[in-house]
C-alpha cells in the first residue's frame, strides 16, 4: 500500500495537489479527509468521487499532514489500499440510539471480514462515544481494534460534520471497517498529563454529571486546587482553562488514567458534566498543567508502538485533542515532528474533540487531552 498527504487552503489547490499526486500514474482508492467546517465539503467529496476515491471525512479544529499545523485548511491521507480489503459505512443518531447503530456496522463488517477493525469518527458534543465503543465490543468483542475521533468545528463548539462521497451529518458516524486479515492497524492512546495531589473520591455523579467530589462541590475544590480568579458566569475563559489545565483524571484498575475535564459549568450547584462518564465513588486525581514532559511521554509511547507492535507502517494517522495546542501552543510541533520522525512515513492529524482508543494496558474508551497515533501497513 503506497500513501500519499496533500493539503491546501481551498478546492482549487486541493484539485492541483491530487492531480500532481495521481501524476506518476498512482491511483489511490481510499481519501482520510480532515477539514476546517469552513471549507466546502460537498466540493471535495465531488472532486474526490469523480476521480474514483472513496471518501471517510471530518471537520477538525486544526489539520496538519507534516509538523506545520493548520487551521481553516484541507488535508488528506491518500491510499491505495485494495478495495477488497475495506469498507465505508455512514450512519446518523437522531434516537441517540448509538449502540445500536454501531452494533449494527460492526455486525455488517463481519459479514464481509472475519477479523474487521474499526476506523470511526462521530459528530455532535452531546454524542455518548463511549456508547458508539461499546456497540462494536458488543458485537466483535472486547479485544477488536477501534481508533477514532470525534469531529471538530475550529473551537465555535456549534456543529461539527462527518462525511463521505454523498452523505453528511452533524449528528452522525463514518467508520471504515478494515480486514486485519490483510491489514495491520494499530495504535497507542497517551495523555502525558501529570497527576497532583492526594487520590479523591467522586461522592455524587450522574454519568458524565459530576456534582461533588470529597462532599465539595466540584468547581469549588477545582478553583482552590488551581488558584483560579474570576470563577463567574461572566468569565468566557474560564471552562478552557480548567478543560486545559486542570482536569480531572479517572483513576482506572486497568490501564493509564483517562482523562475527563469539565466541559459545561452549572452554576446553581457548581457541578460541571465531564467530557465522559465519571462514575460515583470513583477515584480521582486533579492535573498539573502540562510542560515538556507531556510530549516526550507520548513520543516515547509511539516509539514503544514502533518497537513492540508495528515495525514498519505505510501511513500514520494522529488525533490531538484540541486542549493540547490550547496547552502547548507552538510547542505542539515539537510533538508532531517528533511522532513523524518514528516512522517517516506520510502523516495525516487533526485536532479533536475527543479520541477514541485504548489506552496504554486498558480498554477501549473516550479520551481528553490525548494524543491519539494510529499506525496502517497493508501485510
Amino acid at each position: 500500500m503506497k500513501a500519499k498527504s496533500i493539503k491546501g487552503n481551498s478546492i482549487h489547490e486541493i484539485k492541483n495537489a491530487l492531480q500532481q499526486s495521481m501524476a506518476d500514474g498512482y491511483q489511490p482508492t481510499l481519501a482520510i479527509v480532515f477539514m476546517s467546517v469552513k471549507q466546502d465539503r460537498k466540493a471535495i467529496c465531488k472532486l474526490l468521487d469523480e476521480a474514483g476515491i472513496a471518501v471517510f471525512g471530518c471537520t477538525t479544529n486544526g489539520e496538519f499532514i507534516d509538523e506545520v499545523t493548520e487551521k481553516g485548511s484541507i488535508a488528506i491521507l491518500l491510499l491505495d489500499i485494495n478495495k477488497n480489503y475495506f469498507q465505508i459505512y455512514f450512519e446518523e443518531y437522531p434516537q441517540k440510539n448509538y449502540r445500536e447503530v454501531t452494533n449494527r456496522i460492526a455486525q455488517k463488517a463481519k459479514e464481509t471480514f472475519a477479523n474487521p477493525a474499526f476506523f470511526i469518527s462521530g459528530s455532535n458534543m452531546e454524542t455518548d462515544a463511549e456508547e458508539l465503543l461499546f456497540g462494536f465490543e458488543d458485537a466483535v468483542g472486547k479485544d477488536v481494534n477501534v481508533y477514532g475521533c470525534m469531529a471538530g468545528d475550529d473551537f465555535t463548539f456549534t456543529d461539527q460534520f462527518v462525511f463521505t462521497n454523498h452523505y453528511s451529518s452533524s449528528r452522525g458516524l463514518v467508520c471504515i471497517a478494515l480486514d486485519e486479515e490483510k491489514i495491520m492497524i494499530k495504535g497507542v492512546a497517551t495523555c502525558g498529563w501529570k497527576a497532583v495531589g492526594t487520590v479523591r473520591t467522586v461522592t455524587k455523579s450522574e454519568g458524565n454529571h459530576v456534582y461533588t467530589v470529597d462532599d465539595t462541590p466540584v468547581l469549588d475544590i477545582t478553583t482552590k486546587y488551581g488558584g483560579l480568579e474570576n470563577v463567574s458566569p461572566d468569565n468566557e475563559g474560564l471552562l478552557l482553562e480548567i478543560a486545559a489545565n486542570f482536569s480531572l483524571q479517572l483513576q482506572r484498575e486497568k490501564g493509564d488514567p483517562v482523562m475527563r475535564p469539565g466541559l459545561v459549568i452549572d452554576w446553581e450547584d457548581r457541578s460541571f458534566y465531564c467530557s465522559g462518564t465519571v462514575p460515583q465513588g470513583s477515584k480521582v486525581r486533579f492535573s498539573l498543567p502540562p510542560d515538556f514532559d507531556v510530549m516526550e511521554k507520548v513520543i516515547k509511547g509511539v516509539e514503544n508502538l514502533k518497537a513492540t507492535q508495528m515495525p514498519e507502517a505505510d501511513a500514520l494517522v494522529v488525533f490531538s485533542c484540541a486542549g493540547r495546542i490550547l496547552s502547548l501552543g507552538p510547542l505542539m510541533t515539537q510533538e508532531i515532528e517528533g511522532i513523524k520522525n518514528v516512522w517517516n512515513v506520510p502523516m495525516l492529524g487533526m485536532f479533536s474533540n475527543a479520541e477514541l482508543a485504548r489506552a496504554t494496558g486498558g480498554n477501549l474508551e473516550m479520551h481528553n487531552l490525548t494524543t491519539c497515533c494510529v499506525a496502517i501497513k497493508e501485510k
